[in-house]
């Protein structure tokens, strides 16, 4: 009977594309707002070039992406403490995040992060380069150009993050595991699935215990409590909408609206 269970969940949530997406469901979850900045206050990105002591040129000769390194900067921490002796900031971006992965998000990204583009992504090596030689000459339509291709940028970062993990836990090395990678998008997509154990695992091709362990061992929380924060984190949301407990518990699968009621109880 399990055994059937787990097969008709499984063809209700097996996708046709042959590629583990890991990312879309969870930039829809954090909905991440990039704007160009003068003055970075909040979580914030700063694309920073190492100056060269020489004459300088009045030309628009592109610039060298070694030069170049992108400085991830949490609330708390300010980039003038960050740039290194060389280095000045070409530009800043805040990024404000709508969606209500963001606050777990934020406690992800804790500390400051610089990435050289030696080593990084492609897609981001690209933004990077992109952005700026856009930056040497004022141009037309420049600061909508910044905003959509800021956007850009945090998508490229994620997926040098998600390729290439700065920690050695959290939710960036979970979704490089491919196996792992297969029950957090499976949640992030579907939250309000009926998830079990056992039907993660066999998502992830591992036994319960095995799933069980790895999970933990990289998120430092169960499958199970990751899936009620997550739940959790939307209802909280939600319930600033306005729509009425029975939609929001419906929404984030909770059995009943006293459920829900009980569970974001507990978190207050």
């Amino acid at each position: 009977m399990v055994q059937q269970y787990v097969h008709i969940n499984l063809q209700f949530v097996q996708m046709d594309t042959p590629r583990l997406d890991r990312l879309t469901a969870l930039l829809e979850g954090l909905s991440p707002k990039v704007t160009r900045t003068a003055k970075a206050d909040g979580f914030s990105l700063h694309i920073v070039q190492a100056v060269t002591p020489g004459p300088c040129s009045n030309g628009f000769s592109p610039i060298e992406l070694d030069a170049l390194s992108l400085l991830v900067c949490p609330d708390g921490h300010a980039l003038q403490n960050l740039l290194e002796a060389g280095q000045q900031c070409l530009m800043s971006l805040e990024v404000v995040f709508d969606g209500p992965m963001g606050p777990s998000f934020l406690a992800e990204l804790s500390q400051p992060i610089t990435i050289g583009m030696k080593d990084a992504d492609p897609s981001l090596v690209q933004v990077m380069s992109l952005m700026a030689n856009e930056m040497q000459a004022s141009r037309c339509g420049q600061p909508l150009f910044i905003n959509r291709a800021g956007d850009i940028l945090w998508i490229s970062l994620m997926r040098h993050l998600t390729s290439r993990p700065q920690q050695a836990s959290g939710l960036f090395l979970a979704l490089s595991d491919p196996r792992i990678a297969k029950s957090l998008v499976a949640m992030h997509t579907q939250p309000a699935h009926p998830w079990t154990l056992e039907l993660l695992a066999h998502l992830a091709g591992m036994s319960r215990t095995s799933f069980a362990n790895n999970f933990k061992e990289v998120m430092k929380v169960s499958p199970g409590k990751y899936l009620e924060n997550l739940r959790l984190a939307i209802a909280r949301q939600l319930v600033h909408t306005g729509i009425g407990l029975k939609k929001i518990a419906a929404r984030t699968g909770y059995a009943s609206p006293s459920t829900l009621s009980r569970a974001l109880s507990r978190m207050d």
